[in-house]
């Protein structure tokens, strides 16, 4: 059991007079505020996404070395299952969480009792004080986003006890590695071994630890809060910009509609750099549902990467390590015309698409209306143009406020001429990746016809014999992908592995196996379907051959059917007949890499090396 704490010098009868007749130098009073989930605690505290459960406090005067009332108060959860850990080491029950209050009723009851306790003690302005940074970053703020509460302004700022027990003993363990028994420990304070109420004693000890450091050389002490930013800073990223990878990160599995500002509010309590996110888009100029993400250091880089498979909505998003080269060649840019039109601070940036090709800064004005005007006029507009000067279709504009954007937004599909227009929120890293992506080249090459037959042994036919693979992780193998299929990978034609690759090649997460028979493909699927590999469950969809040649080829399977590729081979040339076998494939002399709309084989040659095989766009 842990030790109980000290017990702080009891209050005055007047310690505002007592404040008065003989001050102190040190800060205003101080909050010492504990809080728990209903499951992981510690260094853990907010990673797993749990309600809060409890919360304990009491109030500190530093300069007359006083302490408040000590309160304790449960939270009600939504969800009232307790881990054991939770259930073990605060004794409480789902039963008496059922009966506490919501989390807003205790915000209120919060305020209201710390404001009387602060008076009693001469008054003045109050700083939360806490154990570390999960409870009010990884708890308290993504919990209140997560139910549209609006915390106090007191819950932007505080301060952090273990980087103040730090200031005045560096000699000590990291400030991260330190808990408020071991600070207990350091400074040698005696400890109450009758105290054992959850919560209580943490408070306890930690008011001890305070009043302690406040008798020694203080005068760093309790000067430097900790802040936690109210809003997301949008801003450009320079190419020449150097970015520290210990303060990235990448998102992945975001909805394609999401705007940098539901980004930032899925990491709500961490503070994001200025210009800290960079949606990423794919070869066509569309969102992927990934994001890099710059924290302002890497302490918050580590607490966003807790937020792991937490969710947006319905979704879990996939949070990890990236690096800073990464961040900007995604948000980076060095064309003059973006900067200027990016240097505007404090703008909503909305990106418009499918603009008729004639269209001008005044026909874009006129489409948008007076009743959301643009900022600048026509200088607050940016149009998207090819290297050659012809326009594409797509341009951004700039709102001075939220207001201004969501009028905007409401004339999404309206039409200008004969073309319905759509608008989507949008940042300054899209702006650069846009205008990077249409200044080095088009983002669909030239379509040219195949100047070889394609050497796959690919037979026409609609018989479901393959399977689609879709979900794959990025870092999936041939080898992995053997190991998934398990007893299945032996009814794999030779010559049957087709990993799809997008027109960067990089895998794309779809793959197509040739099976020996229907029967085969469809207990396959049954086997596999939505098995999962390295924590990604995998779609395993009966397909025919002509299905597989389709996408292959550059083409894509949809609801209302296929869609044909840019260019369509002859049928006669897909139409090769190959070997039926039992055995599994040998993947050395067989996998073939195919790129979804930039098609490239690697086929192996007499000599053991690899020759390239030119396909179709």
């Amino acid at each position: 059991m842990t030790p109980p704490p000290p017990q702080p010098p009891p209050s005055g009868p007047n310690p505002a007079a007592d404040s008065a007749a003989d001050p102190r130098p040190g800060p205003g009073p101080l909050v010492v505020l504990f809080g728990a989930t209903a499951g992981a605690l510690g260094q853990d505290l907010g990673s797993d996404e749990t309600d809060l459960i409890l919360l304990v406090w009491q109030v500190v005067e530093p300069r007359s070395r006083q302490v408040g009332t000590l309160h304790k108060s449960l939270v009600r959860a939504e969800a009232a299952a307790l881990s054991p850990q939770c259930r073990e080491a605060s004794g409480l029950s789902a039963d008496s969480l059922a009966r506490a209050e919501p989390l807003d009723k205790v915000l209120q009851q919060f305020s209201q009792l710390v404001s009387g306790d602060v008076a009693l003690l001469g008054g003045g302005p109050y700083m939360l004080c806490t154990d570390g940074q999960q409870l009010l970053r990884q708890v308290l703020h993504p919990e209140a986003s997560r139910k549209n509460l609006a915390l106090p302004d007191t819950f932007f700022s505080f301060y952090d006890l273990r980087r103040e027990f730090h200031v005045q003993h560096p000699s000590t363990r990291p400030a991260r590695d330190l808990t408020v028994a071991t600070m207990a420990q350091d400074l040698g304070l005696e400890t109450d071994a009758t105290e054992d109420d959850f919560g209580v004693w943490e408070v306890k000890t930690m008011v001890a630890v305070i009043l302690h450091l406040l008798d020694g050389p203080s005068g760093q002490l309790f000067s430097k809060p900790e802040v936690v930013k109210q809003k997301y800073e949008t801003g450009p990223c320079s190419k020449a910009d150097v970015v520290d990878s210990e303060t990235v990160v990448r998102a992945r599995g975001l909805p394609w509609q999401s705007s940098d500002q539901d980004v930032a509010r899925f990491f709500t309590g961490l503070n994001i750099a200025r210009g800290g996110v960079a949606l990423c888009l794919n070869a066509q100029g569309r969102r992927n549902g990934e994001a890099l993400i710059r924290f302002v250091d890497s302490e918050q880089r580590d607490l966003a990467l807790q937020r792991h498979k937490h969710h947006m909505g319905v979704r879990y998003i996939e949070v990890y390590k990236a690096t800073g080269e990464e961040f900007v060649k995604i948000a980076g840019g060095t064309s003059l015309e973006v900067a200027r039109f990016l240097s505007r601070e404090d703008q909503v940036i909305l990106r418009l698409r499918g603009l008729p090709f004639s269209a001008g800064p005044a026909d874009v004005l006129g489409f948008l209306g007076p009743e959301c005007p643009v900022t600048g006029g026509a200088d607050g507009l940016l149009f998207v143009r090819h290297p050659d000067g012809r326009p594409t279709g797509d341009a951004f504009a700039l709102f001075a406020c939220e207001e201004l954007a969501q009028a905007a937004l409401r004339r999404h599909k309206g039409t200008l001429g004969k073309r319905y227009i759509e608008l989507f929120r949008s940042t300054a890293a899209e702006v650069q990746q846009v205008l990077n992506r249409y200044a080095s080249s088009p983002l669909l090459p030239t379509l040219t016809a195949p100047l070889l037959p394609i050497p796959f042994p690919l037979a026409a036919g609609t018989g479901r014999d393959c399977v689609r693979l879709r979900g794959l992780p990025y870092t999936a193998t041939i080898e992995d992908i053997l190991s998934f299929l398990g007893e299945a990978a032996a009814d794999i034609r030779p010559h049957g592995v087709h990993m799809v690759l997008n027109q960067q090649g990089r895998p794309s997460g779809d793959a197509f196996i040739q099976m020996t028979s229907a029967e085969r493909a469809l207990a396959a699927a049954q086997r596999c379907h939505k098995k999962a590999m390295k924590e990604r469950y995998v779609e395993v969809v009966p397909c025919s051959t002509e299905e597989m040649s389709h996408v292959l080829m550059g083409g894509t399977l949809g609801r209302s059917g296929m869609s044909p590729p840019p260019c369509k081979l002859p049928l006669s040339i897909l139409n090769r007949s190959h070997s039926s076998s039992g055995k599994k494939p040998n993947i050395e002399s067989s996998t073939q890499l195919t790129f979804k709309s930039s098609f490239l084989s690697l086929i192996p040659s007499k000599d053991g090396n690899f020759r390239d095989i030119p396909g179709c766009h």
